[in-house]
């Protein structure tokens, strides 16, 4: 079974994740767990957006579809899902 790290900041609009995406640009992504700690909804906001290990399947679709398809440590998104919108960074994967 392929599993995946992944760190991401989830946000209401997607305007907001336009903002948040734009200052990960500025700054090459070195301010994410920053950014997740005071702008993410989701729990893993504490850890700074980090979701840990996962499998295949545990996430929804649209959010697995970018961890275990598109390029590791590069920040994508917004991905929207029911939560709201994502900017998803994978650390790596395991197919």
């Amino acid at each position: 079974m392929a599993t995946a790290a992944a760190v991401h900041i989830l946000v209401r609009t997607e305007k907001e994740a336009q903002l948040l995406l734009a200052q990960l640009k500025k700054a090459k992504g070195k301010n994410f767990a920053a950014l997740a700690r005071k702008f993410s909804i989701c729990p893993s906001a504490k850890r700074g957006g980090d979701l840990g290990e996962f499998k295949r399947g545990q996430m929804v679709k649209q959010f697995d579809d970018v961890v275990f398809k598109k390029d590791i440590l590069t920040i994508h998104g917004p991905v929207k899902t029911k939560f709201g919108y994502h900017l998803i960074k994978t650390l790596y994967r395991n197919d």
